[in-house]
C-alpha cells in the first residue's frame, strides 16, 4: 500500500516518513512493519505492523497541494461546530483529531478561534481542553500544509491569510 520514502500522516504523531518496511521480531515472531519517523519532532521511531487493521487505519495519505488550496479556499464558508455540552464537545473534537477529516479540523480551529475571540472580549479564556484541541488541530494541519507546500510551520498561518485576502477583498467589494 505505502512505499519506502513516502510521507504519511500517522495518528496524532502527524507527518511521518516511511524509512523502511521490514520484518522485526519483538518477541512474538517476525512481523512486517512500516517503520516511520516523525518529520517535525525528534520523537521515537514508530513501528506499525502491516497486519494490524487498527494501527494501519491510523496511517493516512497526505493531501496534495491542490487539495490544500481547495481546503483553504473553502475556509471562510466552513460552519462552526460549537457544542454547548462540554463532554460532548470534548468527545466530538477528539473524534475529529483522530480522524482523516481535514475539513473537520478546519471547522474545529475556526470554531475555537472565534470562541476564543468572543471570550477574550469578555475578559475570559477558553477551557483548557478546548485550547489543547485547538493547538493539536493546528499542529497536525499546519505540519501537513508546511510539508506539502515546502514552507516552515510558522509560515503556514500567514500563507493561509495571504490566500484568503483577495477573496476577502472581492467579497467586500461585492457588498459595497
Amino acid at each position: 500500500m505505502y512505499q519506502v520514502g513516502e510521507t504519511v500522516l500517522y495518528g496524532m504523531d502527524g507527518v511521518c516518513k516511511i524509512l523502511e518496511i521490514a520484518a522485526k521480531d519483538f518477541g512474538k515472531g517476525p512481523t512486517d512493519y512500516y517503520i516511520l519517523k516523525p518529520v517535525y519532532s525528534n520523537g521515537s521511531t514508530i513501528f506499525v505492523p502491516t497486519g494490524s487493521e487498527e494501527l494501519m487505519a491510523k496511517m493516512r495519505r497526505v493531501l496534495s497541494a491542490e487539495e490544500i488550496y481547495a481546503l483553504i479556499e473553502a475556509m471562510p464558508e466552513e460552519d462552526t461546530i460549537w457544542i454547548d455540552d462540554e463532554n460532548q464537545r470534548k468527545q466530538r473534537y477528539q473524534e475529529i483529531l483522530h480522524s482523516d477529516d481535514r475539513e473537520g479540523m478546519v471547522q474545529l480551529i475556526k470554531t475555537l478561534y472565534l470562541k476564543q475571540q468572543e471570550l477574550q472580549a469578555r475578559g475570559r479564556k477558553l477551557h483548557a481542553a478546548d485550547e489543547r484541541a485547538k493547538e493539536e488541530a493546528e499542529r497536525i494541519l499546519y505540519e501537513e500544509f508546511a510539508h506539502v507546500l515546502s514552507i516552515q510551520r510558522d509560515q503556514v498561518l500567514p500563507f493561509i491569510m495571504r490566500q484568503l485576502e483577495p477573496e476577502e477583498r472581492d467579497r467586500q467589494a461585492g457588498e459595497g
